[in-house]
């Protein structure tokens, strides 16, 4: 599992406060209506709805905010016009990041993240510099729960899988774009249990960090993923495990 995989695993758990919880549903209400909008409000026939509506159940949303978040992108509610946003930064000790934002306002959201990236030493970069450091692919992780690391092989590996990496108390699924709901589809058959799955930027490489420009990196990327208009942020930094668990309490 990257460092980067490492930090979202102990984000997520983290996540459980009320702060961070408004934040999630936030994110995951703008990520429904823009699913819906892009591809209908059927999640049947549009995946990336069925992707988002699937994370804010597991996130115990209301199932009135769901509906109304699809109706709000599918036109039968009013809504806000949003849009959709990558961003490429440079971070400390050469890390390279990627922010997506959704934003009713990207003039607004620019001058922030360039206030932001001065005060946390990083700097934007120019379009194409910092993405054709990462692929995006599929990642689900799955809760150890008596499975040994031949269980889930033998399932995801034959629904199309391309990795599987064993680490701590969780397994890390990695699949194409094209095979994600493929894999999902015979975890959940197989009622293997998901903690969760997204299609996420994974790094290719990944640049090890320590001493201050971990402690530099860790507090910009925080930073980043608490701004008001971030959906995710993506990096390639690899640091010690033990550095990113006692990092913000």
């Amino acid at each position: 599992m990257s460092g980067h995989s490492k930090w979202a695993t102990i984000k997520r758990k983290k996540a459980v406060t009320d702060s961070r919880r408004g934040k999630l549903f936030t994110q995951l209400i703008k990520e429904i209506t823009i699913a819906a909008k892009a591809g209908g409000g059927d999640p049947g026939g549009n995946p990336r709805l069925r992707l988002a509506i699937d994370k804010g159940k597991a996130a115990n949303m209301p199932a009135e905010n769901i509906k109304r978040a699809v109706q709000k992108g599918t036109g039968e509610l009013p809504g806000v016009n949003y849009e959709e946003i990558t961003y490429e930064v440079y971070g400390p000790g050469g890390t390279a990041i990627i922010v997506e934002v959704v934003t009713d306002n990207k003039n607004r959201t620019i001058a922030e993240l360039r206030f932001m990236l001065e005060r946390k030493a990083g700097k934007l970069a120019a379009s194409g510099s910092v993405a054709y450091l990462f692929h995006k692919k599929g990642t689900i992780h799955i809760p150890h729960a008596g499975l040994t690391e031949d269980d889930v092989l033998a399932v995801v590996l034959d629904a199309g899988a391309e990795d599987l990496v064993a680490e701590g108390d969780a397994f890390e699924v990695t699949t194409s774009v094209e095979t994600f709901e493929s894999v999902k589809k015979a975890l959940e058959a197989k009622n293997i249990p998901i903690e969760d799955a997204e299609l996420s930027m994974v790094p290719e490489t990944t640049v090890r960090v320590e001493g201050h420009d971990a402690e530099r990196v860790l507090t910009l990327m925080e930073a980043l993923e608490d701004h008001d208009d971030t959906q995710h942020v993506y990096a390639n930094f690899d640091i010690d495990e033990k550095v990113l668990a006692s990092f913000g309490g």
